[in-house]
């Protein structure tokens, strides 16, 4: 008898223990309610931790010269791209999202961005940019933080919000993942810290996923879409970097890809936006950059 009552008391135990995790899982899960971590294709791949990039380091690694380490001078759009970027992997992250549309149904560039939640993301950066966002009343739209985060404003009272050195401080982020590394070079009348590639193989998956997601993985559906993927092809074409990943392809394979990218940019935002799964944020930032 005694050792019957043992066991009930451990069943009850575990159940309550088992009840316990689950309410914990729960509580983590609704944090992050839409953030895509990949964790199955991490693990397939055996990527660690350290190895997993977010949207601005993919889209500066694309725009990286290998052996040089630096982007190229003459582009112009990635510091604006850097920061849609940001705004997007926020939004998947569940911190950040668009104020309800309202009865005169506003458009996705007038609707405000509201914090979701306030709770850190281990990233300085986005931490930074989530914690400007939090305090700043009365709200601001899309194309509104896209400036002001790039220190694109003549208002003088919002400089402050500019996010600064973002490129140096994401090469920083991906030499500490083994990803790059850190070196000086001499441009005549200066020296130049680059941070040529070291880890190719993360590089080379990158570009993989990239031509695959338009190539072998199409789905003539943005709905189907890893979110994640749409994001990444839809800012590094506003970054000027999407060719860099089309390089190595055959002429009819780039073709085919541009004419893919093409279809992308062609959606209608408002619409997708309006579709059953659609992250609103990133359709908002897709049509700031795409209007």
């Amino acid at each position: 008898m005694t050792s019957l009552t043992q066991r009930s008391s451990g069943l009850v135990q575990r159940r309550t223990e088992a009840s316990r995790n689950a309410a914990a899982d729960k509580e983590r899960g609704s944090e992050d309610e839409d953030y895509e971590p990949r964790q199955e294709e991490e693990d397939e791949k055996g990527d660690s931790k350290e190895t997993r990039l977010t949207l601005m380091e993919e889209v500066l690694l694309l725009g990286l010269k290998d052996r040089e380490g630096y982007t190229s001078f003459w582009n112009d759009c990635i510091s604006s791209g850097l920061r849609g970027c940001m705004v997007i992997e926020l939004a998947l992250r569940g911190r950040l999202q668009l104020e309800a549309c309202g009865m005169r149904r506003k458009s996705l560039l007038a609707r405000k961005v509201i914090c979701k939640s306030d709770a850190p993301t281990g990233d300085v950066l986005l931490d930074e940019a989530l914690k400007h966002i939090k305090e700043t009343q009365p709200p601001e739209t899309v194309q509104s933080w896209i400036e002001l985060l790039s220190g694109e404003t003549w208002n003088p009272l919002k400089l402050h919000y500019q996010l600064r050195n973002v490129r140096e401080r994401l090469a920083k982020n991906l030499v500490e993942k083994g990803v790059l590394t850190t070196e000086k070079q001499n441009f005549l009348l200066f020296d130049m810290t680059t941070h040529p590639l070291t880890n190719d193989t993360i590089k080379q998956r990158l570009v993989k996923k990239v031509q695959e997601s338009v190539l072998d993985k199409w789905v003539n559906d943005p709905g189907r879409f890893d979110k994640r993927v749409l994001a990444l092809i839809f800012l590094a074409h506003s970054s000027d970097v999407l060719e860099n990943a089309f390089a190595p392809l055959l002429d009819e394979q780039y073709d085919l890809a541009m004419k893919r990218v093409r279809l992308l940019l062609d959606l209608e935002p408002e619409a997708e936006s309006t579709k059953a799964g659609a992250n609103e944020l990133l359709w908002a930032v897709v049509a700031a950059f795409t209007k």
